[in-house]
């Protein structure tokens, strides 16, 4: 993958993170220098994506919505160039073969021995609670012997709340821990269920969070019913 967009936005937003936002970072040398890891984080914000790959000194590439990459008009294109930039590969995430074909792309990054950054939850928490994991990540994990590097967001629902596009100025922490390794059958669903919730067990421990046993996708569905 071309480093050099990844690079340039690093080099020009590292010095204005560290002073505007002092990140308080615990744990960093549990990532691996070399070598393939996944890096699984909680999601509060779209300014995880930003914030956490800033510290970790080895690039960070996600899997992005594909949609992110292909919106209309001078906006739809900034937001293209942001997200390559930001080192996030586009996938179809919408199910079925689709969700497949996503797999298979974090596959190739891992084999290739590179950082795969992953939020378990599917997306945003809607109210700062951690959700239910998708068991792709455990599947990722076994097919391809990497490790998993448990992280906790802080404070980025506050610096950036969803809908909001100018950051709030106030300290970031993140909390990196131990690695987690997982074995077994990958076509084994409840196997698959049973090292996500060990992952997302140890992701609460480390951001405290109140767990919540359901999809965030539906607690999103549920808070626009009540809205309505």
């Amino acid at each position: 993958m071309n480093n050099l967009p990844y690079g340039a936005l690093r080099a020009f937003l590292t010095p204005f993170l560290m002073l505007a936002f002092r990140p308080k970072v615990k744990g960093l040398r549990n990532v691996p220098a070399t070598g393939p890891v996944i890096i699984a984080s909680n999601h509060l914000s779209f300014s995880d994506s930003i914030f956490m790959p800033l510290v970790v000194p080895r690039k960070v590439t996600f899997l992005a919505k594909s949609e992110y990459f292909t919106s209309p008009g001078a906006k739809g294109l900034l937001k293209k160039l942001t997200f390559i930039a930001l080192g996030q590969v586009p996938v179809d995430r919408s199910g079925g073969r689709r969700s497949e074909a996503a797999l298979i792309t974090g596959l190739k990054i891992l084999a290739d021995g590179d950082c795969l950054g992953i939020y378990p939850e599917g997306t945003r928490s809607p109210d700062g609670r951690l959700y239910k994991g998708r068991t792709g990540i455990a599947r990722l994990a076994i097919e391809s012997g990497a490790p998993i590097i448990p992280v906790a967001m802080f404070n980025t629902e506050k610096i950036q709340p969803a809908g909001t596009v100018v950051p709030k100025i106030m300290r970031v922490k993140m909390i990196f821990g131990e690695p987690m390794y997982f074995e077994g059958d990958s076509s084994n669903l409840l196997h698959l269920r049973d090292c996500t919730d060990q992952l997302m067990k140890k992701i609460q421990e480390l951001s405290g969070q109140e767990y919540v046993d359901i999809y965030a996708s539906k607690a999103k569905n549920y808070l626009q019913d009540e809205n309505d």
